[in-house]
């Protein structure tokens, strides 16, 4: 049997691996929740250990921690915070619904630390989580790690998604290409203002998560069971958040309300709901290039996205659009998390939310999904692709849409004979609407010409 030392909490005495960090409270843990084997995320336990640093400096300065005591949480929670002891944190996303196994869980690893650094006797409770409850710390730390995941990772991957899409916008600014309206044929336009539109949705999804982010800088620190700070001193939240910001470059400051950050979920609720945003539009330029890239014979053919991989078991030659459908995946995963946060945002009664731990999880797997998959987006699919100009022209030519343009010379009823004329016959627009018009060639091949068309507005 593997060794085992006694700890001890407020209900008795309880065997706990001898070389763990952790005490009983969170062994208590680990032995009540054997759910899923998921441990809470990377991003929630670092946010963790800046709430606990933050919490010990306050209390130094505030004199409730001696010097000695409060540099030994302090050193200790910043140690956790860098990921140092991320193996000592076991307890299963599916626990109590206050995440207070996971606040203990940080309180019983930073006293042991603290104890193993030869300062002083640390307690789990009265010294770590002086003048804090697990219900304003647990959503502190969900605040806290969804706006540095958001700064340093998905962020910064947007942007860089953006400006790959931009990029290659620049690179095809003239190649004109036929529109698609139901699926169907319909007016020509740049393959650069095709792309103008992705990036101008990466952008903007973008835009609304930095605008959700700024909600989440209002933090509940301080309110402790309920929001009404009992046990914390009056002025132990202004001075915890002021060094959360001062550790982490961000201007967080304690919430106007913190009834309001304890009972609810809101602000991550909606920043799930922007992360459901953008899952939308990975989805749209995925189908979009899976469309685009169909083929290369049968389908639009149009471009050819870059060879990965042998794309069949069975079917020697073939290729298929992986990066697409990944990210299309990843996609329809955030839409899934983002109903399980929905769920978990209603989930609670008067004073506290009580499905705070499945919020983390999902709310910081949906940062960490979307990250990566904006990353392949970019460098794997759109980065790499190829343009089938030849496949762009032979459909342009025959593109019966075309005579929109000849409306106000010839009238709506008379383009769309022609039209029909043009697609039965599989002959070029501007052939049909020379026989039928008796306008000479010159003049219609200058209302027909794409790349004109593509400015919009009567070409005189």
């Amino acid at each position: 049997m593997p060794a085992t030392r006694i700890e001890r909490d407020s209900l008795g005495e309880l065997a706990v691996p001898a070389d763990a960090l952790w005490g009983a409270q969170t062994q208590r843990a680990v032995e009540n929740f054997p759910v899923s084997g998921w441990r809470m995320p990377r991003g929630f336990i670092r946010a963790l250990g800046l709430v606990k640093a933050a919490a010990a400096e306050a209390n130094t300065g505030l004199g409730l921690l001696d010097v000695a005591r409060g540099e030994a949480i302090r050193d200790a929670a910043l140690k956790v915070a860098a990921g140092l002891f991320d193996a000592a944190f076991p307890v299963d996303v599916f626990q109590t619904g206050s995440g207070t196994s996971s606040n203990m869980n940080a309180n019983e690893v930073i006293a042991s630390l603290a104890l193993s650094s030869g300062a002083v006797r640390v307690h789990p409770n009265d010294h770590v989580n002086l003048g804090q409850s697990s219900n304003d710390v647990v959503p502190t730390a969900i605040q806290v790690g969804a706006v540095l995941a958001l700064r340093e990772q998905l962020l910064p991957a947007l942007e860089h998604l953006r400006l790959t899409i931009q990029q290659r916008a620049h690179e095809h600014a003239g190649t004109v290409k036929t529109g698609r309206t139901h699926l169907m044929d319909a007016m020509p336009l740049t393959l650069g203002q095709e792309l103008s539109a992705w990036a101008s949705q990466v952008g903007h999804a973008a835009e609304r998560l930095r605008d959700a982010e700024r909600r989440l800088h209002a933090l509940p620190l301080g309110g402790t069971a309920i929001g009404t700070g009992i046990n914390a001193h009056p002025q132990f939240a202004e001075r915890a958040c002021a060094e959360l910001a001062r550790l982490s470059n961000v201007p967080f400051k304690p919430a106007a309300n913190p009834f309001a950050g304890i009972a609810a979920q809101d602000g991550a609720v909606e920043l799930s709901g922007q992360l459901n945003g953008l899952a939308i539009v990975l989805m749209k330029i995925s189908n979009d290039l899976r469309w685009m890239n169909s083929g290369p014979l049968a389908g639009l053919g149009e471009i050819e996205l870059p060879t990965l991989q042998p794309g069949s078991s069975i079917m020697p030659g073939k290729v298929n659009p992986v990066i697409p459908e990944a990210v299309a995946m990843v996609a329809a995963q955030l839409m899934g998390m983002h109903t399980t946060i929905s769920i978990a945002g209603q989930s609670g009664n008067f004073q506290l939310n009580v499905m705070l731990p499945v919020i983390a999880h999902n709310l910081f797997w949906a940062i960490e999904l979307g990250t990566n998959a904006v990353r392949l987006l970019a460098d794997r699919a759109i980065a790499g692709f190829k343009v089938r100009e030849d496949r762009l022209q032979e459909a342009l030519a025959r593109n019966p849409m075309l005579v929109t343009a000849l409306n106000p010379l010839i009238g709506y009823e008379k383009a769309a004979a022609i039209a029909k004329k043009a697609y039965a016959s599989g002959r070029p627009i501007l052939d049909v609407a020379v026989e039928e018009t008796g306008f000479e060639r010159e003049v219609l091949a200058k209302r027909l010409d794409p790349l004109a068309l593509t400015k919009g507005g009567i070409v005189s």
